[in-house]
């Protein structure tokens, strides 16, 4: 037994190794840090990792060490390294290549997404913003000036700049990595990469995943057409624009509700909020970078340099970093960075708060679910949209809260675009499944464009998507490619949650039970256990994607009388003092640069994070 233990141990200090190395460079790489070579030695960085968890020994390695294991005496030291190696034995089933060809068309992927990367950052991105000025733009500012923006021919720009971007993409390399993934999966014995990746990130086949796919597009296709003839009726046909629909169904409601959401204050609305909640991190280090920058990654994201574990009973806390994309003086800046701060940091306290033996349960990439990380986080941003949740959050300059009317109007707005919002993660697989199911020579630009139009009018109901589907970064990394569903499929695990812990307490702004019951059921056990396990430990069912289908096909009456009763019952309740430790060492930087930390405080923090964004944004 002694040799599977220190076996055990040893790959756990194997792996942080050259994880931490990995990400260390991944973090400088996408923040656009790190010198010149940053991208060639995050690459090598990169391949070194994935020969470590390809390595084919492994999986032989492993399940002679459990065959002994499991004919050992019973003990607690062997009860864990079993279980142990059993979590390692899943994590090297999903990485693990076997095959010498496999492995060489990996490394090819792996090259040519950092060439098309490398290559990406010299794109330089243009459209005219709110002062009528043609200026550079990336991705979060052209979708926010798409949404925000009073000029159509403005609005018109930055879709122009994103279709721009799609082209550019299509004959600088994406193709190739279309043909280099197929070839890939099916040496790994899969009809093609969607089959490969859908299978081992969330267990199931695209037969099953489109089983589900497909029953929630037949259940709110009429609500999201009903809708769009609504919006034409009320706005004339123009309004289905792709650069118009966005602002005609959400941007006088967030110009309007942006003197509540500043930027400046994100910081410490996040900080309170969870708090209240009771969510804590676990002793963990973060490292927040929030501010657009040049050749910055143009995508919010949260990785985990150092995945937290018990080694050896003594605990490991994680090292983690997130960042978003906010410019503080541009409207709606401050709805999308508190947004980012829930998400990514709603990702953060879950990773943080897996309670396991080894670092292969904690991380982010399969075995682990998206579709069970993305429940998380989405979870947490939820809240943002609730009626109570802004009359204790959203205050303007002079302390004041949104009034019911504008709440109203927010519902008013978001409601009836429900349904299309959640079908626009919905294309993308559909999109993909399309894509990589075809021969390498239909693989062309032309053709990849007509199938990205073809499927935008299918499922959205309008002529091209406000966020054409190919300008969408996930579909560049072999890493998230193929996994966009994960995103929809946990919209159905929050909605099941939100109603689990609504019927039971009545309320969720505040409420201190929702992260300890988050933490006992969902987080604690990481991927240990199915994301339905999950589900049914914390809400006596299991995954159950009928609560989203209602949530879409609500009217704005029964949403707003929800919301009606929300703020009654909030205004009823005592507010609990933001006194929870969230053990965690936050710093909050803008490149090279530190803006904040916590090192004397949370208040301090966030008061010179506001000191900041004010003195060079206002």
């Amino acid at each position: 037994m002694q040799q599977a233990v220190e076996y055990f141990n040893a790959l756990n200090r194997d792996y942080l190794a050259v994880h931490r190395a990995k990400e260390d460079l991944f973090w400088q790489n996408y923040m656009a840090m790190g010198g010149d070579d940053v991208s060639d030695r995050f690459a090598a960085a990169e391949q070194a990792y994935k020969r470590f968890i390809a390595a084919p020994a492994r999986p032989g390695e492993i399940r002679r060490h459990i065959a002994a294991l499991e004919q050992s005496p019973q003990n607690r030291e062997r009860d864990d390294t079993l279980h142990g190696l059993r979590g390692w034995a899943r994590f090297f089933d999903c990485n693990v290549i076997e095959d010498a060809r496999a492995q060489s068309l990996m490394d090819d992927i792996i090259a040519g997404e950092n060439s098309l990367y490398a290559r990406r950052k010299t794109l330089t991105l243009a459209h005219i913003n709110d002062k009528g000025e043609r200026v550079p733009a990336s991705l979060g500012e052209l979708m926010t000036n798409q949404a925000n923006n009073a000029d159509e021919s403005a609005r018109q720009s930055s879709q122009l700049a994103l279709r721009e971007l799609e082209q550019w993409l299509l004959h600088n390399g994406f193709p190739t990595l279309v043909r280099l993934r197929n070839r890939f999966a099916r040496q790994m014995g899969y009809r093609n990469y969607f089959d490969y990746k859908v299978n081992k990130t969330e267990r199931m086949t695209p037969e099953q995943l489109f089983a589900i796919l497909d029953r929630f597009e037949r259940e709110t296709r009429e609500g999201n057409l009903r809708s769009l003839r609504q919006l034409a009726a009320e706005k004339g046909q123009e309004a289905l624009k792709p650069w118009n629909i966005r602002y005609q169904t959400a941007g006088d409601v967030t110009r309007q509700m942006d003197p509540y959401l500043p930027f400046a204050e994100s910081l410490g609305r996040w900080v309170d909020s969870f708090k209240r909640l009771h969510i804590g991190f676990n002793g963990a280090r973060m490292q927040l970078d929030l501010l657009v920058r040049k050749d910055k990654y143009e995508n919010g994201f949260m990785h985990g340099p150092v995945p937290p574990f018990w080694q050896q009973g003594e605990w490991i806390p994680a090292r983690i970093n997130f960042t978003s994309l906010a410019k503080p003086d541009q409207v709606g800046s401050g709805i999308n960075g508190i947004n980012t701060l829930f998400h990514e940091g709603g990702h953060a306290a879950h990773f943080a708060n897996i309670r396991q033996n080894a670092p292969c349960f904690s991380q982010e990439f399969p075995p682990t679910s998206m579709a069970y990380a993305e429940t998380q986080s989405m979870f947490c941003d939820s809240l943002l949209d609730d009626a109570d949740w802004l009359k204790r959050y959203a205050l303007n300059g002079n302390g004041e809260p949104p009034p019911d009317e504008l709440i109203r109007a927010c519902i008013a707005a978001r409601q009836p675009m429900r349904a299309f919002n959640e079908r626009h993660i919905l294309l993308v697989p559909y999109f993909e499944w399309a894509l990589y199911q075809w021969e390498d020579e239909r693989l062309t630009p032309e053709a990849i464009t007509r199938l990205a139009r073809e499927t935008e009018q299918r499922i959205l109901g309008i002529e091209g998507s406000p966020r054409p589907t190919i300008a969408i970064p996930h579909l560049l990394s072999q890493e998230s490619a193929c996994s966009y569903q994960g995103y929809l499929l946990a919209l159905m695990a929050v909605e099941q949650t939100r109603r689990f812990f609504l019927k039971r307490d009545g309320y969720l702004a505040d409420n201190p039970a929702i992260g300890p019951d988050l933490a006992t059921h969902y987080w604690l056990p990481g991927n240990s256990v199915t994301h339905d396990d999950t589900l049914r430990s914390l809400t006596g069912e299991g995954f159950n994607p009928l609560y989203l289908a209602a949530a879409c096909n609500q009217t704005v009456e029964q949403a707003w009388r929800q919301a009606q009763d929300s703020m009654q019952q909030g205004q009823a309740r005592a507010r609990p003092a933001a006194d929870f430790d969230l053990d965690a060492a936050i710093t909050i930087i803008d490149g090279e640069r530190v803006l904040a930390s916590n090192e004397h405080g949370d208040a301090q923090m966030c008061r010179e994070f506001a000191a900041a964004i004010r003195r060079e944004y206002q």
